[in-house]
């Protein structure tokens, strides 16, 4: 409940501060948790992406502001951030379906978002697999990009990256590796010093965080040195909840999709599960496949045990 606790203080500090730009990492830091988690979680439980939530409930107090005072449209729309009036008149209309101007009309129907509040709630009866297990830190050679600090962004630079290791200037061998993937499964053959391989036969999706946003990359356990293209980096040693999935490629639409997993995990998992999200990472591995369109894959998260559970 702890989870669910600091959720809603989150909400909390975001109404508050409505009439300021909501600074996402704050927002995220209240709940404990790295603010792409954050938005991400946000738009599972609520069903509406934390920016649009946002704008909605800017819009329901602007208008009640509109109705009840004698406040010009231009201070009100500078209270809530908007510099351009055009832009306030394009994101109230986008809301109310009317102008600015005619919200003080008697009889106009006006729009309100409530507050949204977390509770924990039982949703359906689908099993959920998963173990906890720790690893040391493991080495990884790979190639990155950079993340936007809006979630929904940040998905799509993730998904170009793995287009761009797996397919970009592809050879006419029987698997039609791209050159970056041919490199990395060179790499994930280089054997150690005491001549063994890996034992993390995949590839890692791995998703850092900073302040401005973040960095994506796809690597492969290895020793093999940095290259012109791979670099190096080391997944930090820690306990993990780890989901195993298929039809990591798959659109949102299939039951069995990476993004259809990665939802249930925080907004039915993690809330009731006793643990919490540990450090400002995630993982996806990416099984050994012929067949990317049914992909099997593990979603590894970074987690602690709530104080409550270790109370």
């Amino acid at each position: 409940m702890d989870w669910i606790v600091r959720l809603n203080q989150a909400i909390a500090y975001m109404e508050e501060h409505m009439t300021e730009e909501i600074d996402y990492a704050q927002v995220a830091k209240i709940a404990c948790c790295p603010s792409l988690h954050f938005q991400r979680m946000f738009a599972y439980i609520a069903d509406v992406p934390l920016p649009e939530y946002i704008r909605r409930r800017k819009m329901s107090l602007a208008a009640i502001d509109l109705q009840s005072g004698d406040e010009k449209i231009i201070d009100v729309a500078l209270k809530y951030g908007y510099s351009s009036p055009t832009a306030f008149n394009r994101a109230f209309q986008s809301i109310h379906g009317i102008a600015p101007s005619r919200a003080k009309e008697d009889g106009v129907l006006l729009k309100s978002y409530p507050i949204v509040s977390f509770k924990l709630i039982a949703k359906g009866a689908e099993e959920m697999e998963f173990r906890i297990e720790k690893h040391d830190a493991i080495r990884v050679v790979g190639v990155s990009a950079p993340l936007s600090a809006d979630v929904e962004k940040a998905y799509e630079e993730g998904t170009a990256l793995w287009v761009k290791v797996l397919f970009e200037g592809a050879s006419e061998d029987e698997y039609g590796n791209g050159k970056l993937c041919s490199e990395l499964n060179a790499a994930i053959n280089v054997k150690y010093s005491d001549g063994s391989l890996t034992k993390y036969n995949g590839f890692f999706g791995i998703e850092t965080e900073h302040n401005n946003g973040g960095e994506y990359m796809i690597a492969v356990a290895s020793p093999a040195p940095e290259s012109n293209t791979l670099k190096e980096y080391t997944i930090p040693a820690h306990t993990w909840a780890v989901f195993p999935g298929k039809n990591f490629f798959e659109d949102e639409e299939n039951a069995d999709s990476f993004i259809q997993y990665d939802g249930r995990i925080y907004s039915e998992w993690l809330p009731s599960s006793g643990y919490e999200i540990a450090d400002c990472i995630s993982v996806q591995f990416l099984l050994p496949t012929t067949d990317l369109e049914k992909a099997p894959f593990e979603i590894w998260v970074p987690v602690k045990k709530t104080d409550s559970a270790t109370g």
